[in-house]
């Protein structure tokens, strides 16, 4: 499988926005794209001389900046889209909250994972359960009513342990989580107004519909 190797802060340069990638750094002072000098500029020695973006440039960085966000690839992505436009409701919602329904984006929302790269590896490493059962699928689509835990033979391991000593995370309205139990549960299906990403999901729409 196809996986990015490189620095996650360049590909925040080249959306030229923060993209969320490496946990709470991004939140802070050490952010590369807070302390650059002369602005956020895309990477590369021709970052600064490139032309005017074209209608079809802007709908294609915005599907690449979703991608990121989720790290989720072409292949998959696309099928989200598929499946979105067989649904009743607007296509570029439905798209979104099909992705944000993933396990390893739950996990990530739940406060388990600092990041959803460290979520999904979380997943995939087998340390997360749905319903008493081990998951180890990050792109599983979460139903309301499941029960997201961290697995109790792994509750002991320093991220787990700190997760559950500390203080309760603000959740998404339709999540809810207990950090002491490292128990949560979906409550309901996101709506689009519970994505609090800065994402123009029409764009990627009408990209895909040419």
């Amino acid at each position: 499988m196809a996986k990015y190797t490189g620095s996650d802060c360049r590909l925040c340069r080249r959306e030229g926005t923060k993209l969320f990638l490496k946990g709470d750094r991004c939140y802070s002072p050490k952010c590369a794209l807070e302390h650059r000098k002369g602005g956020i500029t895309p990477p590369g020695q021709h970052g600064l001389s490139r032309k005017k973006v074209s209608g079809y440039g802007v709908q294609l960085r915005e599907k690449q900046k979703t991608k990121r966000i989720y790290g989720i690839l072409e292949k998959q992505f696309h099928k989200y889209y598929e499946k979105a436009d067989k649904m009743r409701g607007v296509t570029g919602e439905n798209m979104l909250i099909l992705i944000e329904r993933r396990l390893d984006n739950v996990v990530y929302r739940m406060g388990i994972g600092a990041s959803r790269a460290q979520s999904r590896q979380m997943v995939n490493h087998s340390l997360i359960t749905v319903n008493g059962k081990t998951v180890n699928i990050p792109s599983y689509l979460v139903k309301v009513g499941d029960v997201i835990a961290v697995k109790e033979n792994k509750k002991e391991r320093v991220p787990f342990a700190e997760l559950a000593a500390s203080k309760e995370n603000t959740m998404p309205k339709w999540l809810e989580f207990t950090n002491s139990t490292l128990t949560g549960k979906v409550l309901a299906l996101p709506m689009r107004e519970d994505i609090d990403l800065n994402i123009a999901e029409h764009l990627i729409v009408e990209l895909y519909s040419k």
